[in-house]
């Protein structure tokens, strides 16, 4: 059937169609306010990331950019909002590691991670320093093994929640080291720290943004950088590799469209978000904050999403770390 006799034989199918290629013509989008939803509580590195782009594509696209927090159940709620939303290209969500983890970890995800969801653009990446409080008394990875060997199932790590890089690597950890430590996720990683500053759990990984100030300050003690080499961020800080567990931990932070989104608008915030990645005032503020920039394609994104998704399907079904 030719297309023009199958759209008047289907009106509903004619005016998706319509409507898709209006959002492809120049000029035509945003049509309203963009939404950005970020699947976890404010005060983390991905919230940051995301407000500090939203900033920018709103300036870049002359519409108020809205940034949203949806967090809960290891970010789910807040990645099946968007995938359900209307693919017209005003609401994005972003997504870290966690997002790649769930693929393997949820047994009954609401979503399909590769169908309901199309990978827009990669931002930043932040690298992981696993720290504790002073009260714990320890110093270094050979201190944390002693004290977990000698209390097994008694020291505890934090994280941003289930299914996130500080969960995975945290469990990693334990199985490298063969020892025994208890989990405890959070919402976020901004009501995680507060706990390992109030010393009301022993370790945790976390971003080195985040926990810099404090670990100068003396608030926190870094046991070590989850870094291949020295971190240019932290080069006084060994790396865990250095202590013997060659464990490299990080977060990144990208942008999903629900699945179906015009491939115009998707290639068009591609194209604004490295544009903001280069604007000063962002290079600066990831400067001070150590993200390192990750401009890159919507392909490149796409093939760095699949590769991690399957780095923690193998870190999980060897730690044989299940959820519901």
């Amino acid at each position: 059937m030719q297309r023009r006799h199958f759209l008047q034989a289907c009106p509903a199918a004619a005016l998706a169609a319509t409507g898709r290629l209006a959002l492809a013509q120049p000029g035509s989008w945003p049509a309203r306010p963009v939404r950005i939803i970020v699947p976890f509580t404010p005060g983390g590195t991905t919230d940051m990331v995301a407000r500090l782009i939203g900033t920018e594509l709103g300036k870049q696209l002359g519409q108020a950019v809205i940034v949203e927090n949806k967090p809960g159940a290891g970010t789910v709620i807040g990645v099946d909002y968007v995938a359900k939303q209307p693919a017209d290209g005003h609401t994005f969500v972003c997504v870290a590691n966690s997002f790649a983890a769930n693929k393997t970890l949820v047994k009954n995800l609401p979503y399909d991670t590769t169908r309901d969801l199309q990978p827009v653009a990669l931002m930043g990446l932040s690298e992981h320093v696993l720290a504790t409080h002073p009260s714990s008394g320890l110093k270094s990875l050979a201190d944390l093994r002693k004290a977990a060997l000698a209390r097994p199932g008694t020291l505890t790590y934090a994280s941003f929640g289930n299914g996130t890089s500080a969960h995975l690597s945290g469990a990693l950890l334990c199985q490298m080291m063969g020892v025994d430590m208890v989990h405890v996720p959070y919402k976020g990683q901004g009501p995680a720290l507060t706990d390992l500053l109030g010393g009301q759990v022993s370790v945790m990984f976390g971003n080195w943004s985040e926990f810099r100030a404090h670990i100068e300050s003396g608030k926190l003690v870094a046991l070590g950088m989850a870094t291949r080499q020295r971190s240019r961020f932290a080069p006084d800080v060994p790396t865990l590799a250095e202590q013997g567990v060659a464990l490299e931990s990080n977060s990144w932070q990208g942008l999903l469209a629900p699945a179906g989104t015009p491939e115009a608008v998707v290639q068009r915030v591609n194209a604004e978000v490295n544009k903001a990645l280069a604007s000063p005032h962002v290079v600066e503020v990831f400067a001070k904050s150590g993200v390192v920039s990750q401009a890159g394609s919507v392909a490149q994104f796409s093939g760095f999403v699949h590769s991690e998704i399957a780095k923690y399907g193998e870190i999980i079904r060897r730690a044989n770390i299940t959820m519901g």
